[in-house]
């Protein structure tokens, strides 16, 4: 029952880490659009938080590849 606990557990961290990839890429790309057309507060807000989401995902990443390490598996 632990192995299961540990896979759905992994499952999720994956999940989230899509997640925050996918806002932090529509962050930069709001952030992108508005330098175009000359909001600045506004694409230095959206690119600090695209920058922050992007650094959490990095975690959520890393923490997933060391849980599939200790894991010992590679499914």
């Amino acid at each position: 029952m632990i192995w299961g606990v540990t896979q759905i557990s992994s499952l999720r961290l994956q999940r989230k880490g899509k997640t925050m990839l996918y806002w932090a890429l529509i962050f930069f790309v709001v952030a992108v659009i508005a330098g175009i057309f000359g909001f600045g507060g506004i694409a230095a807000a959206s690119a600090g938080i695209a920058k922050i989401l992007f650094f959490i995902f990095l975690a959520l990443c890393a923490i997933a590849l060391v849980i599939r390490a200790m894991r010992g598996g590679s499914r």
